[in-house]
């Protein structure tokens, strides 16, 4: 559901609720001659293609994180004074804004008994606040102890999807989009998280869509995207945890001038000022 950017040593996370995008056709353009262009954008691996959906782990991970490494942060957790409680996995996963619940609470479907499953009543009196009653003191101690799980890192894999990851790329794919559109609107999704309030996913790509319209609807895949993307611009820059737009000045916007729209490697990149490599 949720989260975080990292300005110097730690940033702060948006909550995300998400919602399933519903999937459309993309209209062909060869009448219009670009049946070449079309072939090839066919050919080019989405975001869930598993070396691309790697990379999108990555780049997330790097404004999320301040590293490239984001299975060591199935670990990760801590309270980063957003108002939301806990902070916690590769996704940041929040104790008051209910994806954490439903991630313990998928983790204990599957695993009853587990380290986290007696935190379950106290996750759900906090959610919506940033309390930590009945978490404190052991929580963060316990959710470290958690990770080393490998069910609980595939319950964690398995909620990143389908909150954020598969909606993302359906409603990117839906829209005509390729690997770097599909990755603007995830990246998206895991800041703003997904609703009816201005600065949801949904709300800025009603807003982009009012100044350019996606491939899918006939218009310029670069000019739909640079339309998106000032939109998520000024979203971020609604709250003052979210004000460093550096992860897509300094990152996807990168990408879309150099017109890899297909997110090929090379790529390389700044996020806060640290630069990120991937060959």
């Amino acid at each position: 559901m949720v989260h975080t950017d990292r300005e110097t040593a730690s940033s702060a996370r948006l909550s995300r609720r998400a919602v399933v995008a519903a999937l459309g056709a993309v209209a062909s353009g060869a009448l219009l001659g670009v049946a070449p262009a079309a072939t090839a954008r066919a050919a080019a691996p989405g975001l869930d293609d598993p070396a691309q959906k790697e990379i999108a782990m990555k780049l997330v991970s790097s404004a999320e994180n301040s590293s490239l490494d984001w299975k060591a942060q199935y670990k990760y957790i801590e309270d980063i004074g957003d108002g939301r409680g806990y902070t916690a996995g590769i996704i940041g996963f929040c104790s008051g804004t209910g994806d954490m619940l439903d991630l313990v609470q998928l983790y204990t479907d599957r695993k009853p008994g587990n380290v986290l499953a007696k935190y379950l009543p106290a996750l759900r009196k906090v959610n919506g606040t940033d309390s930590h009653t009945g978490l404190d003191p052991n929580y963060p101690k316990d959710w470290r102890k958690a990770a080393q799980d490998t069910a609980f890192q595939q319950a964690q894999n398995d909620e990143r999807d389908r909150v954020y990851f598969n909606p993302a790329v359906a409603q990117g794919k839906a829209d005509g989009l390729r690997a770097l559109g599909q990755f603007a609107y995830y990246d998206a999704l895991v800041m703003h998280g997904d609703g009816d309030d201005p600065t949801s996913f949904r709300s800025i790509r009603a807003r982009a869509l009012r100044s350019a319209k996606p491939p899918a609807q006939g218009g310029d895949e670069t000019a739909y995207l640079n339309a998106f993307l000032d939109a998520r611009v000024w979203a971020m820059k609604q709250e003052e945890a979210h004000s460093d737009t550096s992860r897509v000045d300094t990152e996807q916007r990168v990408f879309l001038r150099k017109g890899n729209l297909d997110l090929n490697t090379p790529l390389d990149w700044k996020v806060y000022g640290d630069s990120y490599h991937i060959g």
